[in-house]
């Protein structure tokens, strides 16, 4: 292959910036690192947590810079996989605080895993490998 991929970042498009950024941050622990524009309303944040990195647009914005994504619904069935150490610490602590769409359970093929959904209808599968 004559390049290398880095690094995958999902690019939400939330119906709103600001209830998917609060969900982010104060549910599942993410941190703010920018906003734009810096104050109500907003079009756009980046999040993190560690080394996982969340982007949130609002639909107009993401929809003139892609216009193939006018006619789409927001959440579809993307699933945010991540890998997390401490599972059940995790389950324990998101399960009243988040709609669980999957409950925690040891799969067939090896980890132990669960998923919530975010305000959008986006899945977010934890998982981890014990």
């Amino acid at each position: 292959m004559p390049y290398q991929l880095s690094s995958l970042t999902p690019n939400l498009i939330v119906a709103d910036v600001e209830r998917s950024m609060a969900f982010y941050r104060d549910v599942l622990g993410f941190t703010v690192e920018q906003t734009v524009p810096d104050a109500s309303p907003l079009v756009f944040a980046i999040l993190r947590s560690g080394p996982v990195e969340v982007y949130l647009n609002a639909p107009g914005p993401a929809v003139q810079e892609y216009p193939a994504f006018k006619d789409r619904p927001i959440g579809g069935t993307l699933t945010l996989f991540i890998r997390i150490a401490g599972i059940r610490a995790a389950y324990d602590a998101l399960k009243s605080r988040a709609t669980v769409v999957m409950p925690l359970e040891k799969k067939w093929y090896g980890p132990t895993e669960f998923a919530v959904t975010d305000p959008d209808g986006y899945v977010i599968t934890f998982a981890e490998q014990e």
